[in-house]
């Protein structure tokens, strides 16, 4: 069982958790003795996953009444308290930037990192009032370096590394420990999530480039051709959230994947020219 304040099991609310990193996180944890609180978008998945045990507030970052009544649900069921915080749901919109409407960037910045803004500044009096506790953010191998067709996505994880950077210094010495987990290729139902975004925002067919889209886009979004190269389970990603929430000292940045691992290195080492060689390649 791991333990906190008084003996009581210490609690995690962990985001994005109907299928993917944070579901495999969730179960992973709740295995640990964690009191899992494990937050999905939709009332139908956190249904499903209350039937499996887990408790399973609903909070949609983009609704601000669901952060507000989700995280309140939470701490009435610990008593006031929150040990950990996982900040994972996200989504992609792919596409060329030139095609993306400004409006398709203003909504996904709203989930992938204006709530989780919100939610982790409503986290934050929590753990400054018991004197530790730990913010992780699931960021990826796209916050590092940039790969064509994802700009939104790209944006918005570059975003989030940069805030979490800032955060992490604020708040030296407080006993709140800040950490970024950096995955790349994972098994996920993003590309699948992704689709019904694009078809929302991308007039591709209009495009100046609607010949790359056809021979390049649209196969990779509709057509599964298996395993990325190096992919991994989400299980990789709770290996790491593990340490990162247990650990005495726990790691600023958690590289998850080769491709994580590579690009890391490569941003550092080569020009910027031949790293943009490299990447328009992928």
């Amino acid at each position: 069982m791991t333990l906190g304040t008084a003996g009581a099991a210490r609690s995690i609310l962990i985001t994005g958790c109907s299928s993917g990193i944070g579901y495999d996180a969730a179960h992973g944890l709740a295995a640990r003795g964690w009191r899992v609180f494990a937050a999905c978008r939709q009332e139908a998945d956190c249904d499903r996953l209350r039937g499996e045990g887990l408790e399973s507030p609903r909070i949609d970052y983009a609704d601000e009444a669901s952060i507000t009544s989700g995280l309140a649900e939470v701490l009435e069921a610990t008593g006031g308290r929150l040990d950990a915080l996982f900040n994972n749901g996200a989504y992609a919109c792919p596409g060329l930037v030139e095609d993306l409407p400004t409006d398709a960037l203003r909504e996904i910045f709203e989930t992938n990192l204006f709530g989780w803004h919100d939610l982790t500044r409503r986290v934050i009096p929590v753990m400054r009032h018991q004197g530790a506790g730990r913010i992780v953010q699931c960021s990826s191998v796209l916050g590092l370096v940039t790969l064509p067709w994802r700009g939104a996505y790209n944006a918005t994880k570059f975003a989030v590394e940069g805030l979490t950077d800032t955060m992490r210094i604020e708040l030296r010495g407080t006993g709140i420990k800040v950490s970024l987990i950096e995955p790349g290729p994972v098994t996920s139902r993003i590309r699948q999530n992704s689709i019904p975004h694009f078809e929302r925002w991308i007039d591709w067919e209009n495009s100046a480039r609607e010949a790359d889209y056809r021979a390049g886009l649209q196969k990779r979004l509709y057509t599964s051709s298996g395993p990325d190269t190096f992919e991994l389970p989400p299980s990789a990603v709770t290996r790491k959230l593990i340490h990162a929430v247990e650990a005495r000292r726990p790691r600023v940045r958690y590289p998850v994947t080769v491709p994580t691992h590579a690009m890391g290195v490569a941003r550092r080492i080569l020009p910027t020219r031949a790293l943009d060689w490299i990447l328009s390649r992928a």
